[in-house]
């Protein structure tokens, strides 16, 4: 498998492969932040580097939670505090391997799968591409906030825009995602972005 995470022989199929991506993604990002990175804008307005980490570390804990039953994230995700009293990967790592644990249960071929979304139970593809969507989207905002190269792949971009198209609409009512950004030009990757309500070309 390569480092996309999708192959083409998977790339139509159900798979967690996306979510090992994504969250193999999240960690290279969040370990390449220097130490006065973690106060910087991002491209979710308002939010420092810090408080997307505690937004993206509190979504995977609320995905295993789902599954699981298990304990969620202890601070609101909406409402991320941008103050971390702890290693930032390690805190990071508590909540990915909590979601990889949770979806490593999920039968591929199950009827359904648990998710914190307001849709509820979801196909697992989609509930994991969720999971995952989640993860890589707010790797690339810690990327391009701290001056590191997008970790989304065109591979990668695809399958997350599948299931983005899938779940995203009814989320902007909530403020999950902000509208549609237009625009045509770029590769799988921008138009992904654009989707989810993000400027491919944002600068701090």
């Amino acid at each position: 498998m390569t480092n996309d995470g999708l192959d083409q022989a998977t790339k139509n199929s159900t798979t967690w492969d996306v979510l090992n991506a994504a969250h193999a993604m999240l960690r290279t990002v969040v370990r390449g932040v220097d130490a006065d990175g973690w106060t910087r804008p991002t491209p979710c307005e308002q939010w420092t580097v810090t408080q997307v980490l505690q937004h993206a570390a509190g979504d995977q804990l609320a995905f295993a939670a789902a599954i699981t039953g298990g304990p969620g994230p202890a601070e609101n995700p909406f409402a991320p505090s941008g103050t971390l009293d702890a290693d930032p990967l390690e805190f990071l790592d508590t909540s990915l391997l909590a979601a990889a644990d949770a979806w490593a249960g999920i039968d591929a071929t199950a009827e359904s799968a648990a998710t914190p979304l307001p849709q509820g139970a979801l196909a697992p593809r989609i509930g994991a591409g969720a999971c995952a969507l989640d993860a890589a989207v707010h790797a690339w905002d810690i990327a391009v906030a701290t001056g590191q190269p997008s970790p989304l792949s065109p591979l990668v971009a695809t399958e997350l825009l599948f299931v983005a198209r899938e779940i995203v609409e009814p989320l902007r009512q909530y403020g999950a995602y902000a509208p549609v950004v237009d625009g045509s030009d770029g590769d799988e990757v921008a138009g992904l972005l654009r989707y989810l309500g993000r400027r491919p070309d944002w600068k701090a």
